[in-house]
């Protein structure tokens, strides 16, 4: 919110921010009509205060706030009601059903205030035709801000411009008969206070030891007693007491109050008792000394005496037709707020109207009473320390008059005593507490800018209207935790069922931050620590507002991360505010030449004060620990002048908890990850030879998410002599355990092959090698061969099909045919008696070798089969290698829609066709 006041002037007929295109003007005509007003439409302004307002909820309130502060420093308390009544329908109208900024200027007159709201949201709600204007329901939550300036305001009307509508309403001061403080109906002769005859005011003073100085003529025919007798006596000797009935204070302690009034007893010269209805007031003599001013009458005769009382004097008063009227209702209205903040707002109001003060405030109590924190205020800056707490008995700041009434004549004099006002202008404040059962629920304050405003009196009125409210405070305080805790316990929810749907550790760090912001703080970073000797690391910043999101990581960057310590709850860390407002500072230096730079403007000063603005607030920091040790840190921030509630800081430690578990689970599956992904390329072959004539290309799929290699494997590698060895296989099963056979395939081959022996000596010593790992065996099907690229332009193939699907040859002319017979699979039969058969690849041939999990594709009953597989490989004359595969897989994932349950592997090689010479 931004505010402005600019005392004295005319300044040109008010408009909202912004330059004002020609107003189209409507005032409403029918059953809403305008009141008549024969006065001149502009008159004299004496003042003016605008704020603007952002489309949030709680503008709402600060608005009110502004206008009711404003019109109270101008003197208006009479219009102060309407004025906020209207502003708050119109700047809901604003921010909450229109969603834009509201701008509010008051317009101080000589007989009123003109107040006007103005929004970005053109759209004509006041009909332009001459018909009657149908303002909808009462009932409705929006649409009755022109019902209300229609029925409250002297003046009212609805400007409208391309880009702003302005609603505007004129309030003038009531006339008032000068001198009139209280006035009462006229009432018949038989209705008036019955006086025995003369009425008599016995009129005393008493010093301030309690003894009396003067007593008038009245005094002695009420009691008796001649002014010799009586003077330099002390009048406890005369007064019978019992006091007041439903009071504490004793005569020597009203002496002591500024105001006193109530009934006691007088002893006459006749030794009887004299009921007297008392008046006191203390006054100072021109040398300071203080004094009491004593007037009595006959009890009977008290309404010569008594004020109107201005608060209940008890429990229950009876209303006009008989019904009896709770106080509560008497102080906070009817209806009372159904909500803990709006009851809260509305006291602070209340409160600080009934002792005409400049502002007042209401603090809670903790479960434990030793803390109090802020919940509502008003006359003071808007949001000022928040849910701030300060402790009530002992330590710096403590609030020290908590417990029981107390009135600060002059805070300057008493520094600290109530922490909530320092640096507020402030000078004198009464203070009270909220009791329910003599446990402390909280404290309602009242304070002004002049010192010496408030004396006892006050203190007992103010004292009387918290023992009202204290009960329906408490209930509502109850309510509100009641639902925060059953707010809480599904937002732990939901973030337990996030955090635990992932095991990646950058969104695990998003999750946290997105979970925080805004629910629980208006910004947070996320600190990480790799192991005990590194650094904590800045890993990931988020703020409600993007814009500000590199300015905070800039700031945190170039500071010291916070001690990692893992003491569990949170803790305050100050150093980002500090910095950022020292940044500020420099920045605003710069931009006025003041630091030895140039006296233009710095396009950085912008995001400086913002940044500045956005840490300003409290910030805290939260252990993230797991498996006892410290991992990181979350830390939450709040923009300036705010604080956390004691409760969402506790809801922060549970999902901080939470969160640090989830975290350090994704560190450790990235950990795990890389690892068997490291282990898993092992097995695989670092790349593919280039083999002259010979085009060659690969696909593999391994089954299972997260595995790069299964039970499947292939391999085509140099023996040497221009000779080069290849395979394609399949371990019984998928995942690790047949992964780790692969590797030992996949190995031995490549070393028995390059020992000189032929292929299915090569297979029998791998049989053997599988054979030997026992219980880890695994049986296998291979494929094994030895490819020669011939001079001719030709290949020739050796091959061993131990148990393994069929390799089919492709030829120009688009037959297919298998090119090997079957033969024992490895890992089964100790003796095998193996052997090669030698295929020779023409020029446009194509070979194709695969795995099974290729062939027994299935969808439902249906399986490709050899079959299948040969029937798409006849359409893939002419293609080359790479497109003969590609084909092959395109063939095999559209077969069916389910994922594939089985490793795949697809091998081809194909021997170019000879170019003719030209």
């Amino acid at each position: 919110m931004t505010t402005g006041v600019i005392p004295g002037g005319q300044p040109p007929e008010p408009q909202p921010t912004g330059e004002r295109m020609p107003q189209q003007r409507r005032e409403p005509d029918g059953p809403a009509a305008l009141p008549s007003d024969d006065r001149p439409r502009s008159s004299v302004i004496t003042a003016r205060a605008a704020a603007s307002f952002e489309p949030v909820g709680r503008s709402v309130a600060t608005a009110r706030s502004f206008v009711r502060d404003t019109l109270q420093g101008w003197g208006f308390a009479d219009i102060v009601d309407d004025a906020v009544v209207l502003t708050s329908e119109l700047v809901t109208n604003a921010v909450v059903h229109a969603g834009t900024h509201a701008e509010v200027l008051c317009l101080r007159t000589e007989d009123g205030v003109r107040i006007e709201v103005s929004d970005r949201y053109p759209e004509r709600e006041v009909p332009l035709q001459s018909s009657a204007v149908a303002m909808g329901s009462p009932d409705r939550e929006g649409g009755r801000g022109l019902q209300l300036c229609a029925a409250l305001a002297t003046r009212w009307g609805v400007d409208y411009t391309p880009t702003h509508k302005n609603v505007w309403f004129q309030l003038n001061l009531p006339a008032r008969a000068v001198g009139t403080r209280a006035a009462g109906p006229a009432l018949p002769a038989d209705l008036l206070p019955l006086a025995d005859g003369r009425v008599r005011v016995a009129v005393l003073q008493v010093d301030r030891k309690g003894t009396v100085s003067a007593w008038n003529e009245d005094a002695e025919e009420l009691f008796g007693f001649p002014a010799a007798e009586v003077v330099g006596k002390p009048l406890t000797e005369l007064a019978a007491w019992p006091h007041t009935p439903g009071t504490g204070t004793g005569i020597a302690e009203a002496f002591q109050l500024s105001r006193w009034e109530g009934t006691y007893g007088i002893r006459g010269a006749d030794g009887r008792v004299v009921q007297v209805y008392a008046s006191h007031l203390r006054v100072r003599d021109t040398g300071g000394e203080p004094s009491t001013v004593c007037l009595l009458v006959r009890d009977h005769e008290r309404a010569v005496l008594q004020t109107p009382s201005r608060v209940p004097a008890t429990d229950q008063t009876s209303s006009g037709d008989g019904q009896n009227t709770d106080p509560f209702e008497v102080f906070i209205g009817s209806p009372a707020p159904d909500d803990l903040d709006g009851l809260l707002q509305r006291t602070v109001e209340r409160a600080r109207d009934m002792l005409d003060g400049d502002s007042a405030f209401l603090l809670l109590a903790t479960d434990d009473e030793t803390e109090l924190e802020v919940r509502a205020s008003t006359g003071l800056p808007s949001a000022r320390q928040r849910f701030a707490r300060v402790p009530v008995d002992a330590g710096p700041g403590r609030y020290g008059s908590a417990r029981m009434p107390a009135v600060h004549d002059d805070l300057a004099a008493v520094p600290g005593a109530v922490p909530l006002l320092a640096g507020t202008g402030m000078r004198s404040v009464v203070t009270v507490p909220l009791k329910v059962e003599g446990r402390l629920t909280g404290s309602l304050g009242v304070a002004a800018e002049a010192p010496g405003r408030y004396t006892n009196e006050e203190a007992l009125r103010l004292q009387f209207a918290a023992d009202r409210i204290a009960l329906a405070v408490e209930s509502a305080r109850l309510g509100e935790l009641e639902r925060l805790r059953r707010g809480s316990l599904s937002f732990l929810v939901e973030a337990s069922d996030l955090l635990a749907g992932t095991l990646d550790r950058d969104q695990t760090l998003a999750l946290m931050a997105q979970m925080t912001v805004p629910t629980l703080a208006t910004w947070c970073a996320v600190y990480t620590i790799a192991d005990q000797a590194s650094e904590p690391y800045l890993s990931y910043v988020l703020h409600e507002d993007e814009e500000l999101i590199d300015g905070i990581k800039s700031l945190l960057s170039k500071v010291s991360p916070p001690d990692p310590v893992p003491t569990p709850g949170a803790r305050v860390w100050t150093i980002p505010g500090e910095v950022a407002h020292q940044a500020a500072l420099r920045s605003s230096m710069r931009s006025l030449g003041l630091a030895g730079g140039s006296t233009q403007f710095s396009s950085a000063i912008g995001p400086t004060l913002a940044t500045a603005s956005a840490v300003g607030g409290e910030t805290v920091v939260l252990p993230l620990v797991a498996r006892n040790r410290v991992i990181g840190m979350l830390t939450l921030g709040k923009p300036t002048d705010e604080h956390f509630r004691q409760e969402i800081l506790e809801l922060a430690e549970d999902l901080s908890r939470r969160a640090a578990l989830a975290l350090d689970n994704a560190r450790l599956y990235s950990e795990r990850t890389a690892i068997s992904q490291a282990l898993q390329r092992s097995l695989l072959p670092p790349g593919l030879p280039h083999i002259d004539n010979v085009e060659v290309e690969v696909i593999y799929r391994a089954a299972g998410e997260g595995n790069e290699v299964g039970g499947d494997f292939y391999d085509l590698f140099p023996i040497g002599n221009g000779a080069y060895g290849f395979a394609i296989g399949d371990v019984c099963g998928t995942g690790p355990n047949a992964a780790a056979v692969t590797g030992l395939a996949r190995h031995a081959l490549r070393l028995l092959a390059r020992e000189g022996l032929s292929g299915p000596a090569v297979l029998e010593r791998l049989n053997s090698a599988i054979l030997d790992e026992g219980d880890r065996s695994r049986f296998l099907t291979l494929l094994y061969g030895e490819l020669r690229p011939q001079e001719d332009g030709s290949a020739e193939l050796k091959v061993v099909c131990a148990g393994h699907p069929l390799p089919l040859r492709l030829r120009q002319d688009g037959t297919v045919v298998a090119a090997a017979e079957p033969q024992p699979l490895l890992g089964v039969m100790e003796d095998l008696e193996l052997y090669e058969e030698t295929v020779t690849l023409d020029p446009g041939d194509v070979l194709l070798c695969v795995t099974d999990g290729v062939t027994e594709r299935r969808e439902g009953t249906r399986m490709l089969g050899d079959d299948g597989l040969a029937d798409v490989l006849t359409t893939c004359t002419g293609l080359t290698a790479g497109a003969v595969a590609a084909r092959i897989m395109r063939a095999v994932e559209r077969f069916a829609s389910d994922a594939p349950s089985d490793d795949m592997a697809i091998l081809t090689m194909r021997v170019p066709e000879i170019q003719q010479e030209a």
